[in-house]
């Protein structure tokens, strides 16, 4: 690892406004609703321009933000991980991810993951990583539990979306859980 943002397949970083497109694709995945958070009208192109800009011009924060995930192989835009829902006080944080379907199934989503971890953990000093994942979404499901995160409940049908309501697992991972699998960053 080059730095704490770059993993092997993958890099984190800022948005730019030319991304606009691919969180356009992302947004277009609402019928797979494995990955939606709800079912909402179509925007333009403007729109998603306008938004793209606004989020590229924004301060980074160390608390709550969403980066790129982009291929080291030809710096395609893969997805995108956001952290939000900070409790400095207790320790805790909140994140989620998404990543196009062109991009799945490579191991992009787990690296993301990791980076996003290890910054939270190692630099910030949170201990615990919130997930909530729908319980029909096999692939997050398991991504989560690849990376050691352990269910500690089910919301029943919690959310609605897609003309139904759905259940919602809720995971987290401690620091000291994720430490006896990964490595401490450090100086070289």
């Amino acid at each position: 690892m080059s730095d704490m943002w770059t993993g092997k397949r993958i890099r984190l970083r800022g948005v730019e406004p030319e991304d606009w497109e691919g969180f356009r694709d992302l947004a277009g995945n609402t019928v797979d609703v494995r990955n939606a958070d709800m079912v909402e009208p179509p925007r333009s192109d403007a729109s998603f321009r306008a938004w793209t800009e606004e989020r590229a011009g924004r301060s980074p924060q160390t608390e709550s933000f969403r980066l790129v995930i982009e291929t080291l192989a030809d710096r395609a835009f893969a997805g995108s991980v956001t952290v939000g829902e900070t409790d400095r006080r207790a320790g805790r944080f909140k994140m989620g991810i998404e990543v196009s379907r062109d991009h799945r199934l490579k191991g992009y989503a787990t690296e993301a993951n990791e980076l996003v971890l290890t910054y939270m953990f190692a630099e910030q000093r949170y201990n615990k990583c919130e997930v909530e994942v729908y319980a029909f979404n096999e692939p997050s499901l398991a991504l989560y539990r690849k990376l050691g995160f352990t269910e500690e409940g089910v919301l029943r049908q919690h959310e609605f979306f897609a003309g139904a309501h759905h259940d919602l697992v809720l995971f987290g991972l401690t620091a000291a859980e994720y430490w006896t699998t990964h490595r401490t960053p450090t100086l070289h």
